[in-house]
């Protein structure tokens, strides 16, 4: 029986030792398992740390562009209200008379030219309109007007200056633009129908 109990023995020890690898193997594997987890989490904690950087020298960069935009917007009353001035004056007939117009005049387009030298330094500039194709990012059609001499969508007029700031919109600029003259004789008949 002692060799019996030996073998028993021997077997329950080959089945303890059995369990203990295995049990071994599956806390190797978890400590690997969370190994792979904390270094995942490490590389997106540092991916993440990097988009922020990123995000942050970005709005700082827009701060330096654009923080003056809303004072350059508010500004171009200024400018709007010196041309504005200019041909009241030219156009009032009392003042007409007077031998100080011209330079009166002048000083305004000296003051206008300064205020536009600034805005362009500061990267403010004029959307240019004259005979140019309608574009509803840069313009605002206020009316439209019948012309068969140039091509439909054809700006006409500038009601009001547009500015950009850079690359940003700063203010539409405000136009007339072309639109095909209509057939009076198709007009009354689609009236009648």
């Amino acid at each position: 029986m002692d060799q019996n109990n030996k073998k028993e023995e021997k077997s329950e020890k080959k089945q303890e030792n059995i369990k203990e690898d295995k049990s071994q193997q599956i806390k190797e594997k978890s400590l690997e398992e969370k190994f792979k987890e904390s270094e995942d989490k490490l590389l997106r904690s540092l991916a993440e740390i990097e988009n922020q950087r990123r995000r942050f020298e970005k709005d700082i960069k827009d701060a330096f562009e654009f923080g003056s935009f809303n004072f350059a917007k508010e500004n171009l009353a200024v400018l709007d209200n010196l041309t504005r001035a200019k041909q009241a004056i030219k156009n009032d007939e009392v003042l007409k008379t007077s031998k100080d117009l011209d330079r009166f005049l002048e000083n305004i387009t000296i003051l206008e030219k300064d205020l536009i030298t600034i805005f362009e330094r500061n990267n403010i500039k004029k959307i240019i309109t004259d005979k140019k194709k309608f574009d509803p990012n840069l313009h605002q059609a206020m009316s439209e007007i019948e012309d068969d001499s140039v091509e439909v969508g054809t700006i006409l007029h500038e009601i009001q200056a547009g500015y950009m700031m850079g690359e940003r919109l700063l203010r539409p600029a405000l136009v007339s633009v072309a639109k095909k003259k209509e057939d009076k004789k198709a007009e009354k008949s689609e009236k009648k129908g």
